[in-house]
């Protein structure tokens, strides 16, 4: 993607919350509220649409000039899921996010069913470990492919690194992690092989500190017991802000881990639609 807009908090033209028959319309069925900045909520899945884990696509609502108000979000649900879940910040200026947050169960959002993203199995070469690097609501393409039996079959070890300010902000990653070993589906597949590692940089909590000072003075991989990054054995996956993107990427490369794509697989991939 070129427009330089965040996967998960989406902000453009203002938009307005009314039930209106909307284009490509999917109807909320739940809604989560986790903080007074974060909240995820689930809509209807189209029955012809098809997606791999970690990818994204379009939705939104009507703007108040009547045009379609639609920037990327990540899907948050597996690919095998009836419906479809998404995980968002809250703006209460933004345009979009100021309506968003406020749709209740029955509402209708517009849902445009073209998946796209780099944040998927096909981008990567076969490996041992796999990292999934996220900060904020860049935990939501993990949050589908930590439900995907391929993840496990992939991979001998799966480790999700998650960075916010405070606490509560965890909450979203916490409990889908700690739900994994009773999931029907994954859980034998998920036990031994999956690490979480949390963080926070401003409440304090049992781990502080910005991940990527974590990575640089080697403290994440003394805690999960496992050696430094190493192109012939890890891989990874970097979803957050710019500035965060950039400072993983810079690390992995210089591990000698390369950035890869769907048509050319590497090491590592980065969600560039993801930058705010």
């Amino acid at each position: 993607m070129t427009e330089q807009t965040p996967v998960t908090q989406t902000d453009a033209a203002p938009a307005t919350l009314t039930k209106m028959h909307l284009p490509d319309a999917q109807i909320v069925t739940s809604v989560r509220h986790y903080t007074d900045r974060l909240f995820s909520f689930r809509v209807t899945r189209p029955k012809t649409l098809r997606f791999r884990s970690g990818e994204f696509v379009m939705i939104g609502l009507m703007g108040d000039n009547g045009k379609p108000l639609l920037r990327a979000y990540s899907i948050a649900s597996p690919s095998w899921d009836e419906e479809l879940e998404f995980y968002s910040i809250k703006v209460q200026d933004g345009p979009l996010t100021s309506k968003l947050q406020h749709i209740q169960p029955g509402d209708e959002i517009i849902l445009r069913p073209k998946p796209v993203g780099t944040l998927v199995h096909d981008a990567l070469l076969p490996g041992k470990r796999i990292y999934f690097f996220a900060t904020g609501t860049g935990f939501a393409p993990f949050a589908s492919l930590l439900r995907d039996p391929d993840t496990y079959e992939r991979y001998d070890e799966v480790i999700i690194t998650h960075t916010c300010r405070d606490v509560a902000e965890l909450t979203y990653g916490r409990d889908l992690v700690e739900g994994l070993a009773e999931d029907p589906l994954i859980g034998e597949l998920v036990a031994g092989k999956l690490r979480y590692y949390p963080t926070t940089t401003r409440e304090t909590s049992p781990k502080m500190g910005r991940i990527t000072t974590l990575i640089e003075n080697g403290e994440i991989f003394a805690a999960l017991g496992v050696p430094p990054l190493n192109p012939s054995t890890d891989r990874a996956m970097v979803c957050g802000s710019l500035a965060f993107n950039l400072d993983i990427k810079a690390l992995l490369e210089k591990a000698g881990l390369r950035e890869g794509a769907n048509s050319e697989p590497k090491e590592f991939v980065i969600e560039k639609a993801f930058v705010g």
